[in-house]
């Protein structure tokens, strides 16, 4: 028996599947949830958060200046307009469909920009994400060249698009005119939010040190920030925001100490790559190297702070990447091990990049315990050994690096614990003792801590401290670690009574037996 099929019918067919497969394609398409900005000290940070992975472009227009980014397939949820952009480069932000299945973002530019993009598989804790970064460049540097020119386009009215609240412009681009209206967002007027981390009070300033006698530069590495919060507590504690506090602490401590400076290598909320950490670090010339985190556990029964540094393994991949990398070679510079590389053969220039790193691990190992034994005083310690972990961080062939975890964020109790501004006092303290005692046994030449010790004006674990107005023998005491007792008899003092101006001498505290 023969079917008979009338074309009038096939067409029917092929166009209702045709308009199936459009409308499953629609809901298959992703959606801008939310954008995020963080700004830094030499960049802008756009995060664009997504319900399904994307395909992106990103070219820029010159005169006037704008980064355009084309992303396929995305329809945009979220206000642009809420943004706060006052303090970056960015002086507005315009979005709208460019044709079917193409949404185009274009930015206004104060300045010219050198834009990166990448996108991000889903973690425990974001979805999709498009991140496009904008590194500012430096006054007078050539503008890179833009895809392509930019034409000057007339703006007419525009049509609200759905999810954000438009006004009037028009979008530019390749073509004289945009396929649909371009919402423009102005300038955000207001501040951009604060961090709940409190700012740093400026550092009591100290007596010029002898001419040519440096201080010991100490890098402070707040782990995470921005996009990336680190471990999450309860009632939303994020990490990013208690580690920054505590560098803070840290950092308004060790500027308290003659012949000592701290350097912040993140200074506000946002995030840094963990190799370019170690870069800022060697650029300020450190001398050491300290990042510092809150632990996390399944269990929220985990407690205790741990100190970190580098593993033998991770010391020999990284020596063997140096070597690779002939940028690297003459870039060792500052630190126990600096030594240059780039002059020496392979063989050789491998025996001193060792030794660097075999000197860098051992001072690393001494100032960790040093800290740790400090921090096991004042918090419970999760191990009672400096550990060793390969954390990209610690990779620093000439740096003495170590990385502190505070304690387990993931603790209900400890989170607590954390969040108070006294015991983040109490634990930078502990830090900051553990750092003095490692250098004043261990100065670096040149340095005015070395030329005290030299002149004999320093001895190891003892120093002096002026009474400054509201102190008491019980606060200076906890300042330092040590007893009461110990002070009084250090001074012989017939009462805890103190006068504003009165030098202490500061005993050596009693160590805790190592392990």
């Amino acid at each position: 028996m023969g079917w008979s099929i009338r074309p009038r019918a096939v067409l029917v067919a092929f166009a209702a599947t045709l308009a199936l497969l459009a409308a499953e394609a629609a809901l298959a398409a992703s959606e801008i949830r939310s954008v995020r900005l963080w700004r830094a000290p030499d960049n802008t940070r756009l995060v664009f958060d997504l319900s399904a992975p994307v395909q992106h472009s990103v070219f820029i227009l010159e005169a006037p200046n704008r980064i355009v980014i084309d992303v396929e397939g995305a329809e945009l949820k979220a206000r642009l307009e809420q943004l706060a952009i006052a303090k970056t480069p960015i002086t507005g932000l315009r979005a709208a469909e460019q044709g079917a299945g193409k949404l185009r973002i274009v930015l206004d530019m104060a300045a010219p920009v050198s834009p990166k993009s990448f996108t991000l598989a889903p973690n425990q804790q974001y979805g999709h994400r498009l991140v496009v970064d904008l590194f500012d460049q430096e006054e007078g540097a050539g503008v890179p060249a833009s895809n392509a020119a930019a034409q000057p386009v007339a703006s007419e009215p525009v049509r609200p698009q759905s999810g954000a609240a438009m006004s009037a412009s028009a979008a530019s681009g390749n073509n004289p005119a945009p396929s649909a209206p371009v919402a423009t967002v102005a300038a955000a007027s207001t501040p951009v939010p604060k961090t709940v981390v409190p700012d740093t009070p400026a550092p009591a300033s100290q007596p010029p040190a002898p001419r040519g006698k440096r201080s010991i530069v100490i890098a402070i590495d707040a782990g995470h920030g921005g996009e990336d919060p680190g471990a999450l507590g309860p009632r939303g504690l994020h990490e990013k925001d208690v580690v920054l506090a505590i560098a803070r602490e840290l950092q308004r401590q060790i500027n308290q100490e003659k012949g000592f400076r701290a350097e912040l290598v993140r200074t506000g909320d946002y995030f840094i790559p963990l190799r370019k950490r170690t870069e800022i670090a060697r650029k300020k010339g450190a001398d050491l190297f300290v990042s510092v985190h809150a632990d996390a556990a399944p269990s929220s029964s985990a407690f205790g702070a741990s100190v970190f540094a580098l593993s033998d393994r991770g010391a020999t991949s990284e020596t063997a990447r140096w070597l690779a990398d002939s940028e690297n070679r003459s870039d060792l510079v500052g630190g126990v091990g600096s030594v240059s590389l780039d002059d020496k053969d392979r063989m050789l220039a491998g025996v001193l990049l060792d030794l660097s790193m075999t000197a860098t691990l051992s001072s690393s190992l001494d100032v960790g315990h040093k800290v740790l034994s400090n921090m096991g005083r004042i918090t419970p310690l999760h191990k009672r050994r400096v550990e060793q972990a390969g954390f990209m961080v610690l990779k620093s062939p000439d740096i003495p690096s170590i990385l502190v975890e505070t304690g387990f964020i993931s603790n209900p109790a400890e989170s607590q614990k954390l969040a108070s501004s006294s015991h983040q006092q109490a634990l930078a303290r502990s830090i900051e003792g553990g750092i003095r005692r490692f250098f004043h046994e261990n100065p670096p030449p040149g340095t005015y801590i070395a030329w005290l010790r030299d002149q004999g004006k320093i001895k190891l674990g003892q120093r002096e401290h002026r009474v400054a107005p509201g102190e008491s023998l019980a606060l200076i005491a906890q300042r330092y670690q040590v007893s009461q007792a110990a002070l009084r008899s250090a001074n012989r003092l017939a009462s805890d009574g103190l006068k504003v101006g009165q030098m202490l001498a500061i005993p050596a505290p009693t160590l805790a037996a190592q392990p």
